[in-house]
């Protein structure tokens, strides 16, 4: 049977990642799949370093979706896939990809997984990941310096020249089209167990 396949959107250090942990958790990991959009990013190793900063990762042509709505497809038709996998520290990608194999559910989650019709069209659940701008960028800013090798200078440089103008035009108006929308992130334990007990039903009237 087709799996079910939910979108997990928000801005940049709203939860998401946390949300997505919190359902694998709660529903079962053998029972899901996770592909994060962030592993989509194009490569950048033809250009140097100093151009590789100067792209705005937080754009949607950044980010090669179209390879992932390839992906999702596949998996959807039951056959495993090959997903890239990106360095952050040096915005390229590694030799390397990793397998996914079909699962009952298959969660994907971006900061930009709504705003391209084509795999917003794939979901069957829509989850948007709602949290305030300000706590949005102190947890951008420690996860950049302490995961990326960033600077503060270089966060708060990129965060105001492209994050916040590309989460005003792409990112929050794409909250539109969720079918629930979650605030505060993995913190909101009612709307996350809420969210987890509908996978589950959907997942016991798959099986019968």
């Amino acid at each position: 049977m087709r799996p079910i396949v939910i979108g997990v959107a928000g801005g940049t250090g709203s939860g998401k990642t946390t949300v997505a942990h919190e359902i694998l958790e709660r529903v079962g990991a053998e029972h899901i799949t996770y592909i994060p959009h962030d592993a989509y990013y194009r490569d950048h190793s033809h250009l140097p370093l100093e151009k590789r900063d100067q792209v705005n990762y937080d754009h949607p042509d950044s980010l090669e979706t179209e390879l992932l709505i390839q992906h999702l497809k596949e998996l959807r038709a039951g056959h495993p896939v090959e997903i890239p996998v990106y360095d952050f520290t040096t915005h390229t990608r590694t030799l390397q990809t990793r397998l996914i194999e079909p699962a009952p559910v298959i969660l994907v989650e971006g900061i930009l997984v709504f705003v391209e019709s084509q795999l917003r069209d794939l979901f069957d659940v829509k989850l948007y990941v709602d949290t305030d701008a300000d706590v949005r960028f102190i947890r951008r800013l420690v996860r950049d310096i302490e995961e990326r090798g960033r600077s503060v200078e270089s966060v708060c440089e990129q965060y105001l020249s492209t994050v916040r103008p590309m989460h005003l035009e792409f990112v929050e108006p794409s909250k539109r089209y969720a079918n629930v929308i979650i605030p505060e992130g993995g913190f909101n334990q009612v709307a996350v167990e809420m969210v987890a007990a509908r996978i589950r039903g959907l997942l016991e009237d798959r099986e019968r």
